[in-house]
């Protein structure tokens, strides 16, 4: 039946992984949940990165904002008891979150060192799955979990090298825990926006070039911006979206359709 209720995430709970500052993927979908109506947990990664989260953090009116470098046990615990507490659920749970150490992602593939692309698979792949497994006990109504892909997964794109393989593992664990968690009620997508500069994607070599000519190949010559990928996003979160799970979800204007 259709419901403005099925359009909206009013009363909601959700977390985002992954903000950086003002010009991060995570921001834009940030928004776009506040804006739907969710009240948001917003994390940082340490000291440093926390006088750029902070005023954010604020102006969404987080109700949680919390250390969580996801490489830590502890502190990914830590904010999933508090969550427990300060919400007893949790609807959905966003993660934006990729590294490789440079001398690998700047490298051949075939040239990664062993401590690199388990490093890039762990952060980048596996703290997927052990936010979701944290995330499972507190999705009593169900829930959506989102994970930030790249076509680069899918197609080999130049410089992308270590970057495509650990991107093609995160998809394709997204399918997996769609299949595992589905009798839950509890959702999995996988975002893939076209390259937006942000400061995580400067760090690959020749990123102006790759945003020039996939702006070129869009059917409308236009990239989606952070606030595109946001609306897209909120929306998979919504009821509206139920029947969609183990999805790739393109917000990039069309380029993937592209030959």
């Amino acid at each position: 039946m259709y419901s403005l209720d099925n359009f909206n995430l009013k009363g909601k709970k959700g977390l985002i992984l992954g903000i950086a500052n003002q010009e991060s993927i995570a921001y834009g979908c940030a928004k776009a949940f506040k804006t739907l109506g969710a009240d948001i947990a917003i994390t940082y990664l340490n000291d440093r990165s926390k006088k750029f989260v902070e005023p954010i953090a604020e102006e969404l009116q987080a109700d949680i904002f919390m250390p969580c470098d996801v490489q830590n046990e502890e502190q990914f615990a830590a904010l999933f008891a508090a969550i427990e507490e300060k919400w007893g659920k949790l609807d959905f749970a966003l993660h934006s979150i990729a590294f490789a150490p440079k001398e690998d992602l700047h490298g051949r593939l075939v040239d990664s060192s062993s401590d690199g692309f388990l490093q890039a698979i762990d952060v980048s792949c596996h703290s997927f799955l052990r936010m979701a497994k944290l995330a499972e006990p507190l999705m009593v109504d169900g829930g959506s979990l989102f994970a930030m892909s790249y076509y680069g997964a899918e197609k080999v794109v130049e410089n992308y090298d270590l970057m495509g393989p650990v991107k093609s593992a995160l998809e394709s664990s997204v399918r997996y825990l769609a299949h595992e968690l589905g009798s839950k009620g509890i959702r999995a997508y996988t975002i893939s926006p076209g390259p937006v500069k942000t400061r995580a994607a400067s760090g690959l070599k020749s990123f102006d070039d790759l945003i020039t000519e996939t702006a070129k190949r869009t059917p409308a010559y236009q990239l989606a911006t952070i606030d595109d990928i946001g609306m897209a996003t909120a929306l998979m979160a919504t009821p509206a979206a139920r029947m969609i799970n183990g999805d790739t979800v393109y917000i990039d204007g069309g380029f993937h359709v592209m030959g």
